[in-house]
């Protein structure tokens, strides 16, 4: 019984600085994943007005895709695995793809920090699943106030945005229980299940963004934008996403995400120059208290 530990090391040391993802703090992984998790996104919003939502999408995913394949071969992992991996695999796979287009759609017609905030519904009542108390119901409640605060002003003047959004965010939740899922053997074994999951994102979004994404092809500028918005988007968060899944609950890994809606408002500001309303601003500051009354339950 005291080998498995070592047995389990050895095997995820195949990653390159699997070790080193040992020694640093998981919430590290998760910073950096909340700050790329809206970056690249913003960045696709400029690109918007030279190439449509669905075909930047398409760029992004593809980009990640071929990244991943390049560098981990995932094909000879998924065939090596027994058929309830491979399942959670496609399931990741076909929720990443999903939530990607319905998340570019959203932010093609609402405010980057408007779709952030509304994306964390999901994964409060997640959190709020792992801890039933008092205190949590209480947090959802002022989280969803928020969220109230943010969509009733606006959702006569963009309701696909809204559909959208709320789509993203029931993606998202899914995309978190299926990412611990994938990630509960940590190291090289959650990176080849991701970039797995890649490759059938890339072929659920094929026959969706294609047609919209062929002018980039004609222009390398715009290739070479889509392709970095597909490494700063799905390569180094998604990554981080998982070298911190493997190491968090997943309650915790939801009350976490209390630094999303913050980081997507500032970004927005930043980057797309979206000031928020004085109502939106209070919205967005609900979803963010919201997360933070709730407590991860502690064994």
């Amino acid at each position: 019984m005291h080998n498995e530990p070592q047995t389990s090391t050895l095997e995820r040391s195949p990653l390159p600085g699997a070790s080193l993802d040992e020694r640093l703090p998981p919430h590290l992984y998760f910073v950096v994943s909340a700050v790329f998790h809206y970056l690249g996104p913003a960045f696709a919003v400029l690109l918007f007005s030279r190439v449509e939502p669905l075909g930047v999408a398409w760029l992004r995913i593809t980009s990640a895709g071929l990244i991943f394949a390049l560098w981990r071969r995932p094909w000879r992992y998924f065939m090596r695995q027994d058929a309830n991996v491979r399942w959670n695999i496609v399931a990741l796979g076909a929720v990443l793809g999903c939530m990607n287009v319905c998340f570019y759609l959203a932010i093609a017609r609402l405010p980057l920090g408007t779709v952030g905030a509304i994306e964390f519904i999901g994964p409060i009542a997640l959190a709020l699943a792992g801890t039933r108390t008092q205190r949590n119901i209480v947090a959802l409640a002022v989280a969803v106030a928020g969220v109230w605060m943010l969509t009733h002003l606006r959702i006569a003047d963009a309701p696909m945005g809204f559909l959208f959004a709320f789509a993203n965010c029931g993606l998202f939740m899914l995309y978190i229980v299926l990412g611990h899922r994938v990630a509960r053997d940590g190291g090289s074994a959650g990176v080849d299940r991701l970039a797995a999951a890649m490759l059938v994102a890339l072929l659920l979004v094929m026959p969706l963004g294609l047609h919209d994404a062929a002018v980039a092809f004609a222009s390398p500028a715009l290739l070479a934008a889509g392709i970095g918005i597909g490494v700063s988007s799905s390569v180094i968060p998604y990554i981080c996403d998982q070298l911190a899944m493997a190491r968090l609950p997943r309650a915790t890994f939801a009350l976490l995400l209390a630094l999303l809606p913050a980081t997507a408002s500032m970004i927005g500001i930043v980057v797309l120059h979206q000031i928020p309303s004085p109502v939106e601003m209070t919205g967005i500051a609900l979803v963010i208290a919201g997360v933070n009354l709730h407590r991860a339950s502690r064994r």
